[in-house]
């Protein structure tokens, strides 16, 4: 288990919410010299408790304004959780999925040019697909905490 002191936790607090602040503004908000911040980082992003750096594009630039959820139920022993997490994979409109427990086997995270493109989805996916037992949509209205909203969760 590494070691996280109060400068570490502050760093990570800090670059969660913009990971592109200059190491002179971070020094200044967590009380270290620029040195230590650098240092901090590095070795953050060596031991991966930095997973990665990366860039969240608003999905309206991309095309794909609409943003779904779906709980995805899969008939116990036709396929394997492994084969639908492949299928998933695939898809370029999964931005995320995770194996959940409780009342489906999967939670999606879809971004979709339009209701039309996410009812083609449903129906090669999920209609078409005779494993998949049951599937509930929840279509974003608009995001409160995240990467696209104003306020972070921390």
């Amino acid at each position: 288990m590494i070691e996280l002191d109060r400068f570490d936790k502050a760093l990570l607090r800090e670059v969660q919410i913009d990971n592109q602040i200059p190491a002179r503004v971070l020094a200044e908000r967590v009380g270290l010299s620029t040195s230590a911040v650098l240092r901090r980082l590095r070795r953050l992003r060596g031991e991966k408790i930095i997973a990665a750096d990366i860039a969240i594009v608003s999905p309206e630039t991309l095309g794909v304004p609409v943003s779904i959820h779906v709980l995805v139920s899969i008939n116990q022993g036709s396929r394997t959780y492994a084969d639908f997490s492949r299928k998933i994979q695939r898809r370029p409109e999964v931005r995320q999925a995770s194996y959940v427990t409780g009342g489906a086997d999967f939670v999606l995270h879809l971004q979709v040019e339009s209701m039309n493109a996410y009812a083609a989805f449903t129906k090669e996916m999920f209609h078409d697909d005779p494993t998949v037992a049951e599937y509930r949509t929840f279509v974003a209205m608009r995001e409160v905490v995240g990467p696209g909203s104003r306020s972070h969760g921390g």
